[in-house]
């Protein structure tokens, strides 16, 4: 199998800051090895078999940045994830940016430049913000300082990469919208959610009625409403709290406050999600 040339839109070049795109080039997946300096050693099975599954839909959506060795082979810059999970789809070749050297602060600042003057689509924009934040170790609120946006609007962007791989290839084709897809986010049932965009891509549907496609699938999941009580004022503090612990670790969380004691409780839907909440708390 050989790797796509383009991602989404106009490709994986509208991805790649102009001054980067002559040393732009398809390389052999097997010519590459990992930086023996790479920090991060664990990569769940689960998140990469589920990365590796829509890269065979969409391909890759960001270049891995690479540097030549003395024997003719690559060693990675940036982009291990994406490198093992195009293994496991059986890629023969890689999209990668050839660097001289390891410094990476001029790619990261030449990506958020042509963030702010390429005209994206929605999945090229998240996968740019990706690449930052995975690559780069910037926060949301640090991407969206550099790139004029707010900390909810990278985050939001970025949900969109949690859809199914069938949703994605919808919206690469252009048959399903950055709206349409976002209202798909609030289903947990990938099967049903995939029905609804293919429905919804298939007969023309607004994303008012995704929404209500979606609203009805949530409510008749719910459980019988218990009887009506009165409703307890959460302390501000203790909102403001919830949300910045959602924003720092990229994950739902909620708190259960009552009395001066309580409850966090936050939710994952992948291994590689928790591995980041673990990596949150404890810098491994």
């Amino acid at each position: 199998m050989t790797a796509r040339r383009s991602g989404l839109g106009r490709g994986l070049e509208a991805l790649i800051p102009k001054t980067e795109r002559s040393s732009f080039t398809m390389v052999a997946t097997g010519a590459v090895r990992p930086n023996p300096h790479q920090p991060r050693t664990v990569f769940g099975d689960e998140a990469l078999e589920s990365l590796a599954a829509s890269i065979r839909e969409v391909g890759i959506l960001q270049p891995l940045v690479v540097r030549e060795a003395d024997d003719d082979s690559y060693v990675l810059i940036a982009g291990e994830r994406r490198w093992r999970a195009a293994q496991a789809a059986g890629l023969d070749e890689v999209p990668a940016i050839v660097r001289q050297g390891d410094e990476t602060s001029s790619l990261t600042e030449a990506l958020i430049e042509n963030i702010q003057r390429e005209d994206l689509s929605p999945l090229e924009e998240a996968a740019a913000y990706q690449q930052l934040q995975e690559d780069f170790g910037l926060t949301h609120a640090e991407i969206g300082q550099r790139v004029g946006k707010s900390r909810a609007a990278i985050s939001n962007s970025l949900r969109l990469l949690s859809l199914p791989p069938a949703i994605q290839a919808l919206m690469r084709e252009g048959r399903l919208s950055a709206g349409h897809s976002r209202a798909l986010l609030g289903l947990e049932d990938f099967a049903y959610a995939i029905h609804v965009a293919e429905k919804a891509a298939d007969e023309g549907w607004s994303v008012r009625q995704v929404e209500d496609a979606v609203r009805a699938r949530v409510n008749a999941a719910d459980e019988p409403a218990p009887r009506p009580k009165l409703t307890e004022v959460r302390p501000a503090a203790i909102i403001e709290l919830e949300q910045r612990l959602q924003e720092q670790l990229g994950a739902p969380v909620k708190i259960s406050y009552r009395n001066n004691k309580g409850r966090v409780t936050m939710r994952f839907t992948s291994l590689e999600q928790l591995e980041q909440i673990y990596r949150r708390f404890f810098g491994a």
